[in-house]
């Protein structure tokens, strides 16, 4: 009976500057499906770098998105929802064996020397990572904070749209959550989430992520760079871009003075972008190897041995092989139905395996939401 239940139903819900993601998953067998889903936009200007600056339109349009789903109607009003992650800070600090309680206070008191604000104004939560390797004589904790003027108004908003928050995480920690299997990985694992108004780094070793990043090279960067080059308009850019990408493909473009272009005309539009990505991913790499804590891996871990790309830009025809040959590592798209479906399976009829992409964030935290984490 539904009532008696301790853990309510919930689903994910991923925020974002020009877009809400929703999805809800199912019990199926040892695994999981999908009941309801829906990506709906959000004008410009309502959340800037993630920042809320329109409550009331925002809960408009959450109220709105819930409503029209695709798949099963929402019956609950629990949400585990996504924050900022431009606007977080993680760590993963050592800390002595302590008592639970003891080691709350012990945290918050660490915790002062890492954030960069002070501890008054922030909202702190931490996590006991699991050594892959090695008896520890201490403790390797995961710390999270981010600032009470960011997260106060994502409350006020989930509440004024009639929902009641069950959760709220770091973009980061859903994605991890939903792409590595099993939540655990005995090699470094370098995580780009290629979004619509920015990227984001995220290193993820052992049990738990290490570091996170983001810049504003993104898919509107990609998309805005081949409209001024061609002169056509983002909407015509935005086609072309998905269709063609980075393979050096004869295109024919109609334009101001319909011409026919010659081969390769859309990678060579974006090679400034691209380099300039591949140089900031070149720079976070090097920061993680020189300030990597301690992370009990095998005596011959070399670092970072694979990459797996996410979000919208990521079905970018030709990314992964651009970017292996840059950083001599293979590249792949991360599998978000990694941890829901049965393997092989990748993408189900209702999303295609390249939309599934931009739902990784949105599908890590309908996981937490069914798993009750």
């Amino acid at each position: 009976m539904d009532f008696l239940k301790i853990k309510p139903e919930a689903f994910g819900l991923d925020v974002s500057d020009l877009s809400l993601k929703i999805v809800k998953l199912k019990k199926k067998g040892k695994f999981f499906s999908l009941a309801s889903f829906g990506e709906f936009p959000i004008k410009k200007g309502i959340i800037e770098k993630g920042e809320i600056k329109d409550q009331k339109a925002l809960s408009e349009i959450i109220q709105n998105a819930v409503l029209k789903v695709r798949g099963e109607r929402l019956k609950t009003k629990y949400v585990v929802a996504s924050l900022p992650e431009e606007k977080a800070f993680l760590q993963v600090i050592q800390m002595p064996i302590l008592e639970p309680e003891e080691l709350k206070s012990a945290v918050k008191y660490e915790a002062e020397n890492y954030i960069p604000l002070p501890i008054e104004q922030v909202y702190l939560d931490f996590q006991i990572v699991k050594p892959v390797y090695n008896h520890l004589d201490h403790l390797d904790v995961l710390i999270a904070a981010l600032p009470k003027k960011t997260i106060d108004p994502y409350v006020q908003v989930l509440k004024k749209a009639g929902l009641k928050p069950l959760a709220l995480e770091i973009e980061s920690q859903a994605t991890a959550r939903a792409l590595v299997k099993n939540q655990v990985s005995p090699f470094p694992l370098l995580i780009v989430d290629l979004g619509a108004t920015r990227t984001s780094f995220i290193i993820f070793s052992g049990y738990s992520l290490r570091f996170t990043s983001s810049i504003p090279i993104c898919g509107n960067t990609f998309t805005k760079a081949i409209a001024k080059n061609l002169g056509i308009s983002f909407k015509k850019a935005e086609k072309i871009k998905i269709k063609y990408g980075l393979k050096k493909t004869k295109i024919k473009i109609k334009n101001k003075k319909e011409k026919e272009m010659r081969e390769g005309i859309i990678f060579q539009i974006l090679t400034p972008a691209l380099t300039d990505l591949v140089e900031q991913i070149k720079k976070y790499l090097d920061y993680y190897h020189t300030h990597a804590s301690h992370e009990h891996l095998p005596p011959d871990g070399k670092g970072v041995e694979k990459i797996f790309l996410c979000g919208g830009g990521a079905s970018m025809k030709g990314i992964c092989q651009f970017l292996s040959r840059e950083f001599k590592l293979p590249v792949e798209l991360g599998n978000p139905w990694i941890n829901i479906l049965p393997e092989p399976k990748r993408e189900i009829p209702e999303i295609s395996f390249e939309e599934s992409l931009r739902y990784t964030t949105a599908l890590g935290l309908a996981l937490r939401a069914i798993k009750n984490d």
